[in-house]
């Protein structure tokens, strides 16, 4: 299954590449929001990875994000972001990526991501551990917010509900030695389980957006949780940090009453 899978975004990612640095403004557009992009190669992505799915798999049931949800009895779900980090992408900025995973029964079971430009696959399987490019990867420990490098992203800025979020922002940004943001959820997740990062936060995200990441994060041996220490992921938002720092995590991210 992964070899399909990474053979899949491969040939999802050098299809990402025929239109990387060659976009017109007439080949972007808003989805809902002038500031949430869509750009004719993620559904060229996204149509590539379906059709292979479909012809692999054509029982199993299907989320993209460009395509939305198909209709399935199958307890198997792919769940496709065909490039993440769109607005990085249409300005030729490398920060992106494709995420591919597969659900079984609403859990994560494989996950890949695939940063073209950057060369980096990361991939995982449920109980087998993380890896990058055929190596192993781990999450880095952390004990300390103080000595803590973490990203996040503002999704729910485009959708005009800048509230909690900025609040949030505010309580956790001080206590952290530095605050990344690149516009990317699913390569951010990535770069925790490669011990790039100490830790993520983000909501309002799509599964789409961690799907994949949430599942390598995991198995490289990050805590992935929502802001609540539970699973209700991405809809409560989304934590992946290194085990010493989560809890401290958690309470600078609750919102005073």
């Amino acid at each position: 299954m992964l070899e399909f899978i990474r053979n899949t975004i491969r040939k999802a990612g050098d299809k990402s590449l025929e239109y990387f640095g060659n976009l017109s403004a007439a080949d972007v557009s808003g989805k809902g929001s002038p500031n949430d992009l869509v750009s004719i190669a993620d559904k060229a992505v996204e149509e590539l990875i379906i059709s292979e799915i479909k012809k692999r798999f054509p029982e199993h049931g299907i989320y993209g994000e460009e395509s939305g949800r198909s209709d399935s009895d199958s307890p198997y779900c792919w769940v496709i972001d065909p490039i993440d980090g769109t607005q990085n992408f249409v300005n030729a900025h490398h920060y992106y990526c494709i995420s591919i995973a597969l659900f079984f029964e609403g859990s994560p079971v494989y996950g890949c991501i695939y940063a073209p430009v950057l060369g980096k696959m990361y991939y995982a399987a449920k109980g087998k551990g993380a890896f990058c490019n055929g190596k192993p990867i781990r999450a880095r420990s952390c004990d300390a917010l103080n000595t803590a490098t973490c990203a996040t992203g503002f999704a729910t800025f485009r959708i005009n509900q800048p509230e909690p979020t900025l609040t949030r922002f505010c309580q956790i940004a001080t206590k952290l030695r530095d605050v990344k943001r690149c516009g990317s959820a699913a390569l951010d997740l990535a770069f925790v389980a490669s011990g790039i990062y100490d830790g993520f936060w983000e909501e309002g995200l799509g599964l789409y957006d961690v799907g994949a990441g949430m599942l390598i994060a995991a198995e490289a041996g990050a805590v992935v949780c929502d802001y609540d220490k539970g699973q209700n992921i991405p809809e409560n938002g989304i934590i992946a940090a290194a085990q010493g720092i989560v809890d401290d995590m958690i309470n600078c991210l609750k919102l005073q009453k």
